[in-house]
C-alpha cells in the first residue's frame, strides 16, 4: 500500500498501537526513550502541538514545517519527509526488542496520520489527546507524565508549541475549561478514536 505523500506546512494527527494491540511502554524509561527520540528524529522536521503516550498506543498531533524549514536533505530530494518517522519507530522498535529479548514488528504495519485542515477538528483533537489516559481509564489526565497538558498549561520552557495552541483556546483559562469538562465533539474526531 502506497502512503500518502506528507504535506509541508500541514497539520497531521499520527498515532499507532502495538501490534494485536500489545504494550509498547511496559516501564516509564520506555516513555522516556520514545520522546528522546520524537527530539532526535522528528523535530528537524515538525512542530509538536500535542501527544500523548498510552501502554499500547500513541498519539502525536503535529505540523510538518514549511518548505523553507525543512532539512536541507529534504529539500534537495535526496530523501523524503516520511524518512524522519520510519527512523523514530525503526530506533524505537530496535531497543525495544534489544530491552526485552524480542523479535519483530512492535508496531502495527504504518502509523495511522490524519490530514488536518479544519480549526475545529484541530481544537477537538488537541482535547481529546490530552484527556486520552482518562479515555482509557489509565490515570487523571491533568496529571499524567506522558501527554502534552502539563507542558501546555506550565510557563516552563518547552519544545511544544504552547503559544500557537493558547491562540487556538484565547487563553490558558479557556484551554484548561475545555479540558476539565470534556468539551469535545466526537462526531468531528471519529476517525481519530482508538480502542483498546
Amino acid at each position: 500500500m502506497k502512503l500518502q505523500t506528507l504535506i509541508p506546512s500541514y497539520y497531521y494527527h499520527f498515532y499507532n498501537r502495538g501490534n494485536n494491540k500489545e504494550n509498547i511502554f511496559v516501564e516509564e524509561d520506555n516513555y522516556h526513550h520514545f520522546l528522546k527520540l520524537i527530539k532526535k528524529y522528528l523535530l528537524p522536521i515538525v512542530d509538536i502541538y500535542s501527544y500523548c503516550l498510552l501502554t499500547n498506543h500513541f498519539h502525536l498531533l503535529l505540523k510538518i514545517r514549511g518548505d523553507e524549514s525543512l532539512p536541507e536533505q529534504i529539500r534537495k530530494g535526496k530523501t523524503t519527509v516520511h524518512q524522519p518517522f520510519s527512523n523514530l519507530f525503526n530506533a524505537y522498535t530496535k531497543a525495544f526488542n534489544k530491552k526485552y529479548a524480542r523479535t519483530g514488528s512492535l508496531f502495527q504495519k504504518h502509523p495511522k496520520r490524519i490530514l488536518i485542515k479544519d480549526e475545529e477538528y484541530l481544537r477537538n483533537l488537541i482535547v481529546y489527546i490530552n484527556t486520552n489516559p482518562g479515555h482509557h481509564n489509565i490515570a487523571e489526565f491533568a496529571t499524567y507524565k506522558f501527554s502534552s497538558y502539563r507542558a501546555l498549561i506550565s510557563t516552563k520552557p518547552t519544545l511544544l508549541q504552547r503559544n500557537e495552541v493558547m491562540v487556538l483556546f484565547d487563553d490558558v483559562e479557556n484551554f484548561t475549561y475545555m479540558h476539565q469538562n470534556k468539551k469535545i465533539d466526537l462526531e468531528i474526531i471519529k476517525n481519530s478514536i482508538v480502542d483498546d
